[in-house]
């Protein structure tokens, strides 16, 4: 749980809880193609060397080059192939040629691109918010960063060394904010990544996040923006998405289904600390949101 105020992408990667679930280097050579689908799960591949295209489902297809970094926070199906795909009759299944090591193609077709491709998983009751704030896909070129984390975390799947579990977890952490924060502003979709690039808003999205346990207004949040209320109004709804304070008060359900799930506190504590006056105001709130009591929903949650 978030012990100290974070900045709100930040605070929305901590929430998310990224694990690695799957992390391995994939060669290829000739002419081959791999189809995944209904994953239901984050995508990231770092191109390593060569081209191939990537097909992800629901959008057009892109040619990923050497240096290339992709990242779907929610990926549901996609095929990746070399620029020529092979006929339809060629069979497709990588083989395994070591410890989270693939080759796509013919053996005998030399390897002409290396990729390091991870899949993980979000551990977090509040997924379907949180995913619905970030973009769909992330596509960037030539970020060193980016790209010198990849095969650090590759390398650390593999190992079987104290910590590891949390280690990985800080490095997606850290892979998460690198690439979100790496896309261009204007090219983004309404939701906080675009919000936060706009200056006048990026301060009312921050106090948002840091003060969830506080009364909130559009009057208020208008104007720490130095804007007037209508105005503050449609830009947000704009730039984020959401009406600020619906945007309010998913991000404080997430913290509660975060702190049910967690225990330890009892709801009128909870309530407190996402903004609500009473254990009851809350209650009502949460039913409207998840059609649910807190108290059902932290039973079913952690069983």
């Amino acid at each position: 749980m978030l012990d100290s105020p974070l900045d709100p992408l930040s605070s929305v990667v901590t929430l998310l809880k990224p694990a690695v679930s799957v992390s391995k280097m994939v060669e290829a050579g000739g002419q081959w193609l791999v189809q995944r689908h209904d994953m239901v799960a984050p995508f990231y591949c770092a191109m390593v060397e060569g081209q191939c295209r990537l097909h992800v489902i629901g959008r057009d297809p892109v040619t990923l080059r050497a240096g290339d970094f992709v990242l779907i926070p929610h990926l549901q199906g996609f095929t990746m192939s070399s620029e020529v795909p092979p006929p339809p009759h060629v069979p497709r299944l990588p083989l395994e040629t070591g410890p989270g090591q693939f080759r796509l193609g013919a053996a005998e077709a030399p390897v002409d691109m290396r990729a390091l491709v991870g899949h993980c998983s979000f551990d977090t009751p509040a997924k379907s918010l949180l995913v619905s704030l970030l973009p769909e896909m992330i596509h960037v070129s030539d970020q060193n960063r980016l790209t010198a984390l990849v095969p650090v975390i590759h390398e650390e799947t593999r190992a079987d060394r104290p910590g590891r579990g949390l280690i990985l977890e800080r490095l997606l952490e850290v892979l998460l904010i690198e690439a979100l924060r790496s896309d261009q502003a204007t090219t983004l979709p309404p939701g906080l990544l675009r919000g936060l690039s706009d200056p006048q808003l990026s301060g009312a999205l921050q106090r948002i996040h840091a003060e969830p346990g506080s009364p909130l207004s559009v009057s208020e949040l208008a104007k720490a923006a130095g804007m007037s209320r209508s105005g503050f109004f449609e830009r947000f709804r704009r730039q984020v998405g959401r009406a600020p304070l619906q945007y309010a008060i998913e991000w404080r359900m997430a913290l509660a289904k975060t702190l049910l799930r967690q225990g330890g506190l009892t709801i009128s504590e909870i309530a407190l600390k996402v903004g609500y006056g009473s254990a009851s105001a809350f209650g009502l709130a949460f039913v409207r949101h998840e059609g649910l009591s807190p108290g059902a929903f932290a039973n079913k949650i952690r069983g």
